[in-house]
């Protein structure tokens, strides 16, 4: 598995396709939380200049270390370097076999369903996972997080199960022949 993740992040393309990505899911990662003050200080009415307002992004990255748990700091930049590394092999993939995508569905699955946990996992150690309690407090379920042993973190653990299940699926299908099997 390994040998494939680094003969395809070798080639410069897909290696800036997994930083691209993984910065990308990083930075949402670390800006949901603050959703409402971005959009309060990112309003064209707002006073500040333009790089006051970049200096003000690029702060909001520091939160990791503040307003985000060991845990949930951890697994969040492991998701989004996993999903980098997912999205870069999935292209190769794509690309590799051009026109006859078979069996990726299962795979692409997988990596979807990873970063979407994870997302659930997302949290600051003053409100918990942000998301999930969002979604539960819709159903009146936020209680469900309380009887959890992490309090929501193991959306986020297994977000980050399934993004490497993911790439060891990839890489293997990367490793097959490009020929069909004969029964």
């Amino acid at each position: 598995m390994g040998g494939q993740v680094v003969t395809v992040l070798r080639k410069p393309r897909y290696l800036l396709t997994a930083i691209v990505v993984a910065v990308s899911v990083f930075t949402l990662a670390v800006w949901l939380p603050n959703f409402s003050l971005l959009g309060q200080v990112l309003h064209p009415d707002s006073a500040g200049s333009v790089s006051e307002k970049a200096s003000f992004l690029w702060s909001l990255y520091g939160s990791i270390g503040t307003n985000f748990t060991v845990v949930s700091a951890t697994y969040t930049i492991i998701i989004a370097v996993l999903f980098g590394v997912n999205i870069s092999l999935l292209a190769y993939y794509i690309s590799r076999m051009r026109g006859g995508v078979r069996g990726v569905g299962s795979t692409s699955a997988a990596g979807i369903g990873g970063l979407v946990s994870g997302i659930f996992g997302i949290g600051c150690a003053a409100c918990g996972t942000f998301i999930l309690t969002s979604v539960l407090a819709l159903f009146g379920a936020t209680g469900f997080l309380a009887i959890l042993p992490l309090g929501g973190e193991e959306f986020g653990l297994i977000g980050v199960g399934l993004l490497v299940y993911s790439i060891y699926l990839l890489a293997k299908k990367i490793n097959d022949p490009l020929v069909c099997e004969i029964n």
